[in-house]
């Protein structure tokens, strides 16, 4: 299975670097990770997505990617996704996105709903809209940021699973990577404007994975959200956190494969 990492220059305005895996004619998957990670987040996921076309980009301010002092408003960032899949050649392609990273990829679902072929909401919140609990030890952020700071914020999500150290490591060199402003200006972006589901209608089949002990997101809005979403499908890991990617990617690949599958 041929890998490599493409630089792509995007119509938006940044370069971003993209891992690509995968046989050239299997259907294409763009995978979107979270505020404060980086495409590494899916180093466990991608072996696991047997049969498809994997693509999965460092987002503006994170990785790899340029981290420019503005263009982070979830607008902003979905049609980052969309540039995304133009420099690629790629009309549409199912999309995985883990915690906020869902939240672009429902946005870019709803402002180029011809891209999104499919959407898999991994721990993807309803909305954030209003001001994140952490928010003032972000706004509090100076650079150079420091690894305590960075390691400490982890516990923000707590883990019902053991995550290997090595995972671990790599979400803090992540971190590590960010400026302050990327930090700030990210999380602003996700928490300043409505809820996608409140702005327009996603019409791309969706499954929703939920952790059922998830401290940050609760039950009943991605119930909502399911509700919002017609022929959506909503399946709770009952054993499962906030970092449902990170906790248990095993069952996130084989319910997302099982889903794409079942699309046709």
């Amino acid at each position: 299975m041929g890998s490599e990492v493409r630089v792509l220059r995007l119509r938006t305005g940044v370069t971003v670097p993209c891992l690509v895996q995968g046989d050239a004619a299997a259907p294409p998957v763009l995978l979107l990770h979270p505020w404060g990670e980086s495409r590494r987040t899916f180093d466990r996921l991608v072996p696991l997505l047997t049969g498809y076309r994997i693509y999965a980009p460092d987002l503006r301010g994170q990785g790899g990617a340029d981290k420019p002092e503005d263009g982070y408003s979830l607008a902003e960032q979905a049609e980052d996704a969309a540039a995304i899949l133009d420099a690629l050649d790629m009309a549409s392609a199912a999309v995985v996105g883990s915690s906020s990273g869902g939240y672009v990829a429902q946005q870019l679902a709803i402002s180029h709903p011809e891209k999104a072929a499919a959407l898999v909401l991994v721990g993807s919140p309803l909305s954030l809209h209003g001001r994140a609990p952490f928010a003032d030890e972000v706004d509090a952020l100076t650079d150079p940021l420091d690894e305590r700071w960075v390691r400490n914020s982890l516990s923000w999500f707590p883990l019902m699973h053991a995550v290997p150290e090595w995972f671990i490591d790599d979400r803090v060199s992540d971190g590590l990577r960010m400026p302050a402003h990327a930090w700030k200006a990210i999380l602003n972006g996700l928490c300043e404007t409505a809820p996608p589901t409140e702005l327009g209608r996603i019409q791309a089949p969706t499954l929703i994975l939920y952790g059922g002990r998830d401290t940050l997101l609760p039950r009943a809005d991605q119930e909502t959200l399911a509700s919002r979403i017609a022929g959506s499908s909503l399946k709770v890991y009952p054993d499962v956190a906030h970092l449902v990617l990170w906790e248990v990617p095993g069952r996130v690949a084989d319910d997302a494969v099982a889903f794409l599958r079942s699309l046709g």
